[in-house]
């Protein structure tokens, strides 16, 4: 499985849209090893603490990853910052395909958000692919006379600033999903922002806020024992996790789109045969039925973007993170 051609493959039914995209692209069929690479160990740069979303992802992928590449992948934590000390550790990094970043949306976000961010994504990386994502959910309690996007955004628009949603803190993606529905949708709804997603929640929960945008895996749990009521989920499609329920797009706000994403890059200058053959071999991992059901678990679903889509879909998601910023006029302290 080193290096192997796809072609003449074909995506098996059921295969994920972006993972079908990756198996078909040029770059997954045609990706041959770079000369000699690797030779030694690979490190895969995670900057947040072990446990988390993008630590679980690239711990599932890495051990398939080396055994494909005859290598090990090894995985570093290096949090700090808001996940900028390892983001900017790698930008730093030698160009040579041994030290990669896993990073999460955030750094999306961090680098619309900061004055004077300390990297630039499209200068200082190399898209290699998106690996893993799962959306937000419109939720909310069950005293709100809502159930459905559309009732949200009348019962909003007929009393603006009187209702209020909670996020894990500004500039979260939790908070940037809730504003772009605000700014597509024109409502005005109250922030009240948290320190994490726990207290956010709780609070959710106790009804001292009337609607908020977690994630698949968090919401889950309330939405089944009915403490919490889902009326729209912020991707491009439904989720496999709980497919009842309508995109926020089809339930009146067209266009609407807001994903949580977990990606893989290298510094810029890496190799383009190193980049395809990283991007080939993750994207055959994501194949594996052991791979698939293990981010099932926590409510991802498999990517596998190749690096040329990766790359135009970074610049999209750096556009409209940048309008939610400016037009809400967001700022952190």
């Amino acid at each position: 499985m080193t290096g192997s051609s796809l072609a003449g493959q074909r995506p098996a039914a059921g295969t994920p849209l972006l993972l079908a995209l990756a198996l078909c692209a040029p770059s997954a069929v045609m990706a041959q090893p770079a000369q000699g690479w690797p030779a030694k160990p690979v490190r895969i740069v995670v900057p947040t603490s072990p446990g988390g979303g993008t630590d679980i992802v690239t711990r599932v992928l890495a051990n398939r990853v080396g055994d494909a590449l005859g290598q090990s992948v090894v995985v570093e934590n290096r949090p700090g910052a808001g996940q900028i000390l390892g983001t900017e550790f790698v930008a730093r990094a030698p160009a040579d395909g041994y030290t990669q970043l896993m990073a999460a949306s955030a750094i999306v976000l961090n680098q619309v958000l900061a004055k004077q961010p300390p990297y630039d994504i499209l200068r200082d990386f190399v898209p290699v692919t998106l690996a893993a994502s799962l959306p937000h959910v419109l939720t909310v309690h069950p005293s709100l006379p809502v159930k459905s996007v559309k009732e949200l955004v009348s019962l909003a628009k007929a009393r603006p600033g009187a209702l209020n949603y909670s996020s894990a803190g500004a500039g979260t993606s939790l908070h940037m999903a809730m504003e772009l529905f605000l700014s597509m949708a024109g409502l005005n709804i109250v922030h009240i922002p948290y320190k994490g997603a726990g207290p956010a929640t709780a609070d959710l929960l106790a009804g001292h806020v009337q609607l908020a945008t977690p994630n698949t895996l968090t919401v889950a749990p309330y939405l089944r024992s009915g403490r919490l009521r889902a009326i729209g989920v912020t991707g491009a499609k439904r989720a496999a996790a709980m497919p009842e329920v309508p995109t926020i797009a089809e339930g009146g706000v067209p266009g609407y789109e807001a994903i949580f994403w977990y990606a893989l890059f290298a510094p810029a200058g890496t190799p383009r045969e190193v980049v395809g053959r990283m991007h080939a071999e993750v994207a055959r991992a994501l194949l594996l039925p052991d791979v698939g059901q293990r981010l099932a678990a926590d409510g991802a679903e498999p990517g596998g973007m190749p690096p040329d889509a990766f790359a135009a879909f970074i610049k999209a998601e750096l556009e409209k993170w940048g309008r939610v910023v400016r037009t809400a006029k967001i700022t952190l302290n």
